[in-house]
């Protein structure tokens, strides 16, 4: 049993240094195969998650944030914060924003 275990578990591991390179950057700093598949898979529909669920909490706090004067940053917080990480972002990039290749002049 532990040698089976054990079997696998190089196996696994041999499988993760093989795909590595997938996941790290391309020539001009793109995103890995790998990344992108996972950003797609799992981030973006996290992330419409949390943009939905946001926007029903500020629209349920909005008459409290509305009183103490805090509606903009309530809507940056809640709504286009995550909105921006899921619709803007390019698919695999870590930060948010459009790809710009760093190797093009003028951008």
């Amino acid at each position: 049993m532990q040698k089976r275990i054990k079997s696998r578990a190089l196996i696994a591991l041999v499988c993760a240094a093989i795909s590595l390179p997938a996941f790290a950057g391309g020539p001009e700093g793109r995103p890995g195969d790998y990344a992108m598949v996972a950003d797609l898979v799992v981030a973006r529909p996290l992330g419409v998650v949390f943009t939905a669920v946001g926007a029903a909490v500020f629209v349920v706090s909005l008459p409290f944030t509305a009183a103490a004067g805090g509606v903009k940053e309530a809507a940056n917080g809640l709504v286009v914060g995550p909105a921006k990480e899921t619709f803007v972002r390019c698919l695999g990039c870590e930060s948010s924003g459009y790809y710009h290749n760093p190797n093009e002049a003028g951008h």
